[in-house]
């Protein structure tokens, strides 16, 4: 993926009616079940934590606040 086209705010996340709704970047919305949707959370975390993990074994800074705000 080109990093300039990278998003760098988190997605917005609700549960309504037993559902779980994503609003992403560019209006972009995903609605899941609760099971998939925290199956997509590990997913999520695992691929983020990887991602840190090639970021500094090539010595670059990131982004590591963990709330998803920048520092």
């Amino acid at each position: 993926m080109n990093p300039e086209r990278a998003h760098d705010e988190p997605s917005e996340v609700a549960a309504e009616d037993g559902l779980v709704i994503v609003d992403g970047p560019n209006g972009v919305a995903v609605t899941l079940t609760p099971g998939d949707a925290v199956e997509t959370s590990y997913r999520l975390l695992d691929g983020g934590l990887e991602a840190q993990g090639q970021i500094v074994r090539r010595g670059a800074p990131s982004e590591q606040s963990g709330d998803g705000e920048a520092d």
